[in-house]
């Protein structure tokens, strides 16, 4: 194997917009001082995740959902292999992480949601509260992320929050996606600004 292009530009960047909107929007939830802050990183996160919906369906392959979305059972075996030093090797999302990857997107988009109704005083208290709730579950799902991608680079021998910069990972030639897709990565920026201003007004 050798270094390959796995990542996209959009996965890469949306990974990060969501990580850099869910910190601020975290660091920021209990500030009434913050508030617009707060609604603007949590925009930018509900944005990137709705963007991203789209790009796992028409986006570069290893950025697609049927190529790395399993089912529950999948995903415990891979964390079994993990646990007994024999993981099997994936040029792109595990089966673990796929599992990860619809479960954060999923929760970006109805904290996302269940925020944005309390910003606009609809729901009430209630409402207030299924939000709260919703992220820190979501800051859960996160936590045991970081952890899984740790274990992972120990158990590979690779760097995979270094992989989700540069985009390249240990792979076969024929695993290699075609290019960056630019244009698209222009697209999410724009959309991502849009949309949070939007929602953040």
């Amino acid at each position: 194997m050798k270094r390959i292009l796995v990542w996209d530009l959009p996965v890469r960047l949306g990974h990060w917009l969501m990580v850099g909107g869910f910190a601020l929007a975290w660091a920021t939830g209990d500030s009434e001082k913050w508030r617009l802050v707060h609604v603007f990183a949590g925009s930018t996160v509900m944005a990137v995740a709705a963007y991203r919906l789209l790009w796992g369906i028409v986006g570069s392959r290893t950025a697609r959902f049927a190529e790395f979305v399993r089912g529950p059972g999948q995903a415990f075996a891979y964390l079994k292999s993990l646990l007994l030093a024999r993981p099997p090797h994936y040029a792109g999302h595990n089966p673990a992480a796929g599992l990860a990857i619809v479960l954060l997107l999923g929760l970006a988009l109805a904290s996302g949601a269940s925020g944005w109704l309390t910003y606009q005083e609809i729901g009430g208290e209630w409402l207030e509260e299924v939000h709260e709730f919703l992220t820190g579950l979501m800051l859960a799902v996160v936590g045991v992320h970081v952890l899984g991608v740790v274990v992972g680079s120990l158990a590979h021998r690779e760097n995979l929050v270094w992989a989700m910069v540069t985009g390249r990972k240990l792979g076969r030639p024929e695993e290699a996606i075609a290019g960056q897709r630019f244009v698209a990565a222009l697209m999410l920026l724009a959309w991502t600004a849009a949309a949070a201003w939007w929602l953040a007004r």
